[in-house]
């Protein structure tokens, strides 16, 4: 076998990143169990488009919304018949913080849903915005902002960005607070957001040692939960400001991501490959149909013929030889190896995709 990619992969290694991990802040590493944001949605109409709203006939929600909105208001449309190009009926989204109040004030995303071409310039109307439960929690209204700009001409139009969506900044205002009598509490569980025994066993280990108690208690890789009465804080707010500022090293699974479409790879440095042996070459198949035509001689009796030719070839570039990777070599020594040797990234991939399905590659192969 020849031995000269394993040689690059030990010249490599010199420049390979190290695998220590870096202390991390309990507060990046977990969530708080029941402090958590709620989603919204709510259905409304923009106004005030200059002619780049729904087509009624082809939206008759927006026609039907716009009807109520005007009765509401006092105004009676009854048997009337709509044509405007200046509204658009659309989907509001937002999100509801944890321990927002009356009153406080959340961005909304805004997107049109019927056949509009462009929302710069609108204003959204009074629009409720419902939870999971039915409730009303926020009123949204304002001036939208897009995210594109348009336009056209008598025989051309041209679009950049998505005209469709925009957002309103501080949009809506909180009408309802989601109960969650946080202050009452007498223990805390404490989410990871990549459960791992170590990590979690970790954080119990720092915050029994920073509180001098036995206050966490690790339920499972993904659950600690805290003693609030063994932690001596005042209050559960003071307890959590006490813990979430504590530095952990994480450890965390393996992990290899790949996206094929931009030829992109990302490897952590925890990363192994057993001893393998690589050979990649590439093959192109090229077809080529060159018919033939063939005639009789002038004022002879006959037709013409038409003979098909194909010419069909296969052609090997030049790639990989066969190759020994040493045991124990990093994804890192890997890929410096083989970058070295002028492999295309999209090569690299395929390289690395049949090293983990000869069962070498010992992480998680994530393929975006």
């Amino acid at each position: 076998m020849l031995r000269c990619l394993a040689s690059l992969f030990l010249i490599a290694a010199a420049t390979a990143f190290p695998a220590a991990a870096q202390s991390v802040r309990i507060k990046d590493l977990v969530e708080v169990d029941g402090v958590r944001s709620n989603d919204l949605v709510g259905y409304g109409l923009v106004v005030g488009l200059n002619g780049t709203g729904d087509g009624l006939r082809n939206s008759p929600f927006t026609e039907e919304i716009m009807t109520n909105i005007l009765e509401r208001l006092g105004v009676n449309v009854t048997g009337e018949q709509f044509r405007p190009r200046n509204v658009a009926a659309v989907l509001v989204t937002g999100r509801l913080p944890p321990f927002a109040r009356t009153g406080g004030q959340v961005d909304v995303t805004v997107s049109a849903i019927g056949d509009a071409k462009s929302l710069l310039g609108g204003t959204l109307i009074m629009t409720p915005l419902n939870a999971a439960d039915g409730q009303i929690y926020a009123v949204a209204q304002g001036t939208v902002i897009a995210g594109g700009a348009e336009a056209e001409g008598e025989a051309a139009r041209v679009v950049q960005g998505v005209p469709t969506s925009g957002v309103i900044p501080s949009g809506a205002r909180v009408e309802r607070e989601v109960p969650f009598d946080f202050a009452n509490l007498s223990s805390l569980r404490l989410a990871l957001r990549e459960p791992d025994f170590t990590t979690a066993a970790r954080i119990e280990d720092v915050i029994n040692r920073s509180l001098g108690r036995r206050a966490a208690v690790m339920m499972d890789a993904g659950t600690i939960q805290v003693n609030l009465q063994n932690t001596g804080a005042s209050s559960p707010a003071r307890a959590v400001v006490a813990i979430e500022n504590l530095a952990v090293e994480p450890q965390r699974r393996a992990r290899v991501v790949v996206d094929q479409r931009s030829g992109t790879i990302v490897m952590g440095a925890d990363v192994r490959i057993s001893r393998v042996a690589v050979s990649q070459g590439n093959l192109t198949l090229r077809i080529e149909e060159a018919p033939l035509a063939i005639q009789p001689n002038p004022f002879a009796d006959g037709e013409t013929v038409v003979v098909p030719r194909t010419g069909a070839a296969i052609e090997e570039e030049p790639g990989i030889g066969l190759a020994e990777v040493p045991s124990g070599t990093s994804l890192s020594e890997v890929i410096a190896g083989l970058n070295a040797l002028g492999v295309s990234p999209r090569d690299m991939i395929d390289i690395l995709k049949s090293i983990k399905a000869a069962g070498a590659l010992h992480a998680d192969f994530v393929v975006m």
